[in-house]
C-alpha cells in the first residue's frame, strides 16, 4: 500500500500537525454544520447507523452463538450480553466522537498515530479479515433455508447441498450491494424492516408461549443469578471457553463491525462527514467525490452548541436504538431456544439456525416452525450482508486514504476501488464455505474479542491525542475503554489458557 507523503514536513523548521505525522494528510479547516432537530416519527430518518449495528448483532451472537451458550449453560450467562453491550455503546459513541469531529472513519484515525499510517492499515485490513472475512452467516443460512425446503435439519450427507445453498446466499448478499443511491441508506431501511419484524415476532412467541419462570430466569440471568439454585453463576462449571469468548465478543456488534459503525456515520453525513462525501452504487448511484482526508472546525461558543445537537443525535441514534435493541435482541430469542430446545444440548452445527424451527414446530405446529425457520434464513442473509458490505466498506477507506495511485485510478471514482474489493471478497468466500459454519463463526467472535482489546486502547489514544480539548472525552468514558480491553482480555485468556492446555 503506498501512503502520501507528509504535507506539512517541517516548513521553516516547524513540526508537523499531530495528525499528520504518520505520513496522511493534515485535516482541513470547515465550519461544523448545524444538526438535525428531528421530533416524531423523523428520528427514524435521523438516527441511522445504529440500527445497521444493530442488525449485525441480532444475527451473529443474539441468533446463533447466544442460544447456543444459553441453550448448553443456562440463562445466567444475560449477565455478560449485558456488561458486553453496555460496554459496547460506549465505545460505539466514542467511535461516532472522532468521525462527528473530523468527518473521517475511524480506521483513518487509527493511520493517523505512530509509527506510521501503512503499519496501521495492514494490521486492521488483517484483523478485518480474519474475524469477517469467513462467510459463516452465509452458511450458517442455508442450514435454515435447507429446513424449509426438506423439513427436517441437515446434517453431514447433506453437507455439499447446504454449501450450494449457503454459496447461492452469499453470491446474493454481493448483488444487493450493486443496486442503490446511497449503500448505507439501502442497509439502513432493509435493518429497520428486520429488526421490527424480528423483535416483534419473537416478542409475540414469547409472551404466547414462553414460562413466567423463564421470564424471571432471564431477568435475573442479566446479574448473573440463577433462581433454580439460588445462586450467582457468573462461569458455569467446566465452560468451553472458546464459545464463551466466542459470546461475550458477540454479545452486541462484534470487533471490527464496532468499528465499522463510524464508515457509516460518515456516509449518514454525521457532524463534519457533511463535507466528506459517500460511497453510492453502481446501478442507481452516481460518481460521488469522497475526500480522502478529513476537516477539523474551531470549537467556539456556536460550533459548541451545534456539537452538543450532533451529540444528542448519537446518544438517539446508540442508546435509544443499539443498546436497546441487542438486549431484547439477546433476551427474546434466548427465551424460546431454552424452552424448546432440550437444556445441555450442544446445537452447534449445520441445523443451528433450524434447531428453534424444529423445537418450536414439534410442540406448538408446523407452522410456526416455518416461520422460524424463515425469520432465521432472514436474519442471517441480512447479517451476512451487513458484515460482507462493511468488511468491503472499511477496506475501500483504507485503500482511498492511503493510495494516491487508487484515488486517481478509473478517474477517482471509490466505486471502482470498492466493487473490486467486493469481487475479491465474493471469490474467498465461495471456497471458504467448504469450513464447518459455526466453527469459523466462534474463530471470527474470538478474533473480535482480540479487537476489542486493541482497539478500545487505541480509540482512547486517538481521542484524547488528535482531537481538540473541547471534543475529547470525559474521565469516566476514557476509563470506561480501559475496563472494555480488561473485560475481554479476560475471555480471550480463558480460551488461550484452555486451548494451550489440551
Amino acid at each position: 500500500m503506498q501512503v502520501p507523503g507528509n504535507s506539512q514536513s517541517s516548513e521553516n523548521g516547524r513540526l508537523p500537525s499531530p495528525e499528520a505525522r504518520s505520513g496522511l494528510d493534515p485535516w482541513n479547516r470547515a465550519e461544523l454544520p448545524a444538526p438535525p432537530y428531528p421530533r416524531g416519527l423523523a428520528w427514524f430518518g435521523t438516527v441511522g447507523p445504529g440500527i445497521i449495528v444493530l442488525g449485525v448483532s441480532i444475527g451473529s451472537g443474539e441468533f446463533l452463538l447466544g442460544p447456543a451458550a444459553f441453550v448448553k449453560y443456562g440463562l445466567t450467562l444475560l449477565w455478560v450480553t449485558g456488561v458486553a453491550v453496555f460496554l459496547q455503546t460506549i465505545f460505539n459513541t466514542e467511535a461516532m466522537r472522532y468521525t462527528l469531529a473530523t468527518g473521517e472513519p475511524l480506521f483513518t484515525g487509527f493511520m493517523r498515530t505512530r509509527p506510521n499510517s501503512t503499519f496501521w492499515a495492514w494490521f486492521y485490513a488483517i484483523l478485518y479479515f480474519l474475524q469477517s472475512g469467513w462467510p459463516a452467516w452465509a452458511a450458517n443460512a442455508a442450514g435454515a433455508i435447507f429446513f424449509l425446503a426438506a423439513g427436517e435439519m441437515a446434517g453431514p450427507a447433506n453437507s455439499s447441498t447446504v454449501y450450494l445453498i449457503g454459496a447461492g446466499t452469499f453470491v446474493a448478499c454481493g448483488a444487493v450491494l450493486l443496486v442503490s443511491r446511497r449503500i448505507e441508506r439501502t442497509l439502513e431501511i432493509l435493518n429497520w424492516i428486520l429488526i421490527t419484524v424480528i423483535l416483534g415476532t419473537f416478542l409475540v412467541l414469547a409472551l404466547l408461549f414462553v414460562a413466567p419462570e423463564t421470564w424471571l430466569a432471564a431477568a435475573a440471568g442479566f446479574f448473573g443469578f440463577d433462581t433454580r439454585s439460588s445462586t450467582f453463576t457468573f462461569v458455569p462449571s467446566g465452560a468451553d471457553f472458546f464459545l464463551l469468548g466466542a459470546f461475550a465478543a458477540y454479545s452486541g456488534a462484534g470487533g471490527v463491525s464496532n468499528i465499522t459503525l463510524s464508515n457509516w456515520a460518515r456516509d449518514k453525513g454525521y457532524g463534519m462527514a457533511r463535507h466528506a462525501g459517500y460511497i453510492s452504487a453502481a446501478v442507481g448511484g452516481e460518481k460521488v467525490h469522497l475526500t480522502h482526508t478529513g476537516f477539523v472546525f474551531t470549537p467556539d461558543a456556536e460550533s459548541m452548541a451545534r456539537w452538543r445537537g450532533w451529540w444528542r443525535i448519537i446518544r438517539a441514534d446508540q442508546w435509544g436504538v443499539f443498546f436497546t435493541g441487542a438486549l431484547l435482541g439477546m433476551a427474546l430469542p434466548a427465551l424460546l431456544y431454552v424452552t424448546f430446545v432440550p437444556a445441555g444440548s450442544d446445537i452447534r452445527g449445520l441445523g443451528i439456525a433450524a434447531a428453534l424451527a424444529k423445537g418450536i414446530g414439534g410442540q406448538v405446529g408446523p407452522f410456526v416452525g416455518v416461520l422460524v425457520a424463515f425469520l432465521g434464513a432472514w436474519i442471517l442473509f441480512k447479517t451476512q450482508l451487513d458484515i460482507l458490505e462493511g468488511m468491503v466498506r472499511s477496506i475501500t477507506d483504507i485503500l482511498w486514504t492511503g493510495s494516491r495511485r487508487l484515488r486517481s485510478w478509473r478517474g477517482g471514482d471509490v466505486r471502482a476501488v470498492y466493487y473490486s474489493v467486493l469481487a475479491a471478497a465474493l471469490l474467498w468466500g465461495i471456497l471458504a464455505l467448504r469450513l464447518r459454519p459455526v466453527f469459523i463463526l466462534q474463530l471470527g467472535a474470538n478474533v473480535a474479542g482480540i479487537v476489542f482489546i486493541i482497539g478500545s486502547l487505541h480509540l482512547l489514544y486517538v481521542n484524547t491525542t488528535l482531537l481538540p480539548q473541547a471534543l475529547r472525552p470525559p474521565l469516566w468514558r476514557r476509563l470506561a475503554l480501559v475496563v472494555m480491553a480488561l473485560f475481554y482480555g479476560v475471555f480471550v485468556a480463558m480460551w488461550m489458557r484452555q486451548i494451550w492446555g489440551h
